[in-house]
């Protein structure tokens, strides 16, 4: 009995006695580079949630689904305004242009140019949706 006794003191002081603990600090990183993680993770982020991603876009043309002709007047369009520009720029800011005010049809694009006293006005309405653009250039 006292043997046991003389255990239960010894138990009772080893557990009153400090106990040195040991531990590290918990440092916490993000992953995502947008909450200040590591800027090399964007590429891998982004890759696996478009793989996750089974949703598609009801909106998203089909390139096989495309109208040659479409493309081709879309092109044509472009290539008309880009020269109609190119010339007022070369009017207006030299090269010698030669260019007349009034309105002209250019494929799907009806384009009304006045010059005044404040510069060049441009007008571009889009025929088939309506949409309408005014362009003032003003001179020096």
């Amino acid at each position: 009995m006292k043997l046991l006794k003389a255990i239960i003191v010894v138990v009772l002081f080893a557990l009153a006695m400090p106990v040195e603990a040991l531990a590290q600090d918990f440092v916490y990183t993000p992953i995502n580079s947008n909450f200040g993680g590591n800027p090399y993770n964007y590429n891998w982020l982004i890759n696996s949630a478009k793989q996750q991603d089974k949703i598609e876009d009801p909106s998203q043309e089909d390139n096989f689904n495309k109208d040659p002709l479409d493309d081709f007047e879309s092109n044509l369009n472009r290539q008309i305004l880009n020269q109609l520009s190119s010339r007022l720029v070369n009017q207006i800011f030299g090269d010698g242009g030669e260019f007349e005010s009034g309105s002209y049809n250019l494929g799907s694009y009806k384009v009304d140019i006045m010059e005044d006293a404040s510069g060049v006005t441009i007008n571009i309405q889009d025929i088939r949706n309506g949409n309408f653009t005014n362009v003032v250039i003003p001179s020096y």
